[in-house]
């Protein structure tokens, strides 16, 4: 389910389990959110949201939806 961007971060099977789990509840968390998932991951802050963006967009992709973020139009 890794996409080529989200294997160079090279994550254990535990971290990706808690990402996956945290996108399951919510797919565009807010700070608070985003710094938890960060430490209970051992990752970055800014690698964890690089991981759901990237999450995201494969999600969009597989719904038949726009890649980015935006209007169901664009």
């Amino acid at each position: 389910m890794a996409s080529q961007g989200m294997e160079c971060l090279k994550l254990s099977e535990e971290q990706i389990k808690v990402l996956e789990d945290s996108f399951k509840g919510c797919k565009y968390p807010d700070e608070t959110t985003l710094m938890l998932v960060a430490a209970e991951c051992g990752l970055s802050e800014e690698d964890t949201l690089k991981w759901f963006k990237q999450r995201n967009a494969q999600w969009r992709q597989s719904e038949g939806l726009p890649a980015k973020l935006g209007s169901v139009l664009d």
